[in-house]
């Protein structure tokens, strides 16, 4: 079952066990500059609103409906991330899942044509509570292209690089949760060591916020950032395939998102550059014991957008100044929270 509260998506297992529970936010971020240097990883900027598209069923196209599940504005260039756990934390007892993500139906990932079973072989899918965010298409080891929406259909986006055709856009969710058998195992683990550990436990919290006929949007490859995807330690029988919750969240062009929903949208992020003139943080999440993931050779070979207008002579980006981020604050983990429910429909499977 999945539920749409407070602006992310939850997702519930309770014919495995009460709390095989996990959460899935969608942050609003600066743009990283596409000049070939890797960065570290930029704040949460806050969360995109997210709406149930059966609410809007009068004023989105049909393909829009037949898919159901939620949408959210962005802005066209603008960057973003998907948060996994509770908004700016999460939990080291967390229940574990298997998450696979797509844009436009390629797998962020693995780079290959979604599926919705999971792939030990291609290793194209995360787990948490071990990967706390993904911001990007994984291009490398310890690297990934950002995030950036970009209109469907101007040749921008992953998917129409890849596949030749703008299609479906957006992002596609599938959650499997961990088998319960596989899950005592771990918790019985986890009760030797707490035993074994010291009462006192340092917590540091992983980001700021701030104060926070449609058109579809696709997700395109933007600058090179600092991030371990990381594989799966538990391995592929760890995870109940029998038994799943998908979603599909459509990318609306902010400037139609009044027009479909009534509501203003959010107000454009600042620019990388403004935010590190004036002195505020960057991150570094860094894992040693886990293994990481050697990125996907067909995404690497993806055109990023700043590489694209190049060639086409397109003004799709703005200036992104002086970026030298000097502030980076290296991130903990800490105690996750649960808010109120409703469901997401979750549509024709295609």
């Amino acid at each position: 079952m999945i539920t749409l509260e407070t602006d992310k998506l939850v997702f519930r297992f309770p014919e495995i066990r009460k709390d095989a529970t996990t959460a899935i936010h969608f942050q609003r971020t600066l743009r990283i500059p596409d000049n070939g240097n890797e960065y570290p990883l930029p704040p949460g900027l806050g969360e995109f609103p997210l709406r149930h598209v059966e609410d809007f069923a009068g004023r989105v196209p049909a393909d829009w409906r037949e898919r159901c599940g939620v949408m959210m504005p962005l802005f066209q260039a603008e960057a973003m991330w998907i948060s996994f756990g509770a908004p700016w934390w999460w939990a080291d007892d967390a229940y574990p899942c298997a998450i696979k993500i797509a844009a436009g139906k390629i797998n962020a990932i693995s780079g290959k044509p979604w599926k919705p079973e999971l792939e030990a072989s291609e290793r194209d899918y995360v787990v948490v509570p071990d990967q706390p965010w993904l911001d990007g298409f994984c291009v490398a080891k310890d690297v990934i292209r950002q995030f950036v929406a970009m209109p469907l259909g101007s040749g921008y986006s992953v998917e129409e690089q890849i596949t030749g055709k703008a299609e479906h856009g957006g992002l596609q969710i599938i959650v499997y949760p961990m088998k319960n058998d596989r899950y005592e195992m771990i918790l019985q683990e986890r009760r030797e060591r707490e035993q074994a550990r010291s009462a006192q436990r340092a917590y540091l919290r992983g980001a700021i916020q701030y104060a926070a006929a449609g058109s579809s949007m696709g997700l395109a490859a933007g600058g090179r950032m600092k991030q371990q995807i990381y594989a799966d330690p538990h391995g592929l029988d760890a995870w109940d395939q029998t038994v799943s919750s998908r979603c599909f969240v459509t990318l609306v062009d902010a400037l139609q998102w009044r027009e479909i929903t009534g509501e203003a949208p959010p107000t454009a992020p600042p620019t990388a550059a403004d935010y590190t003139k004036a002195g505020l943080p960057w991150f570094d999440y860094y894992a040693a014991d886990l293994e990481t993931l050697p990125g996907a050779k067909n995404l690497a070979l993806v055109k990023s957008v700043a590489e694209i207008a190049a060639e086409t002579g397109d003004q799709v980006l703005g200036g992104d100044g002086k970026v030298d981020p000097v502030n980076v604050i290296s991130l903990k983990r800490s105690k996750a929270r649960n808010v109120p429910a409703r469901p997401v429909r979750e549509g024709r499977a295609s």
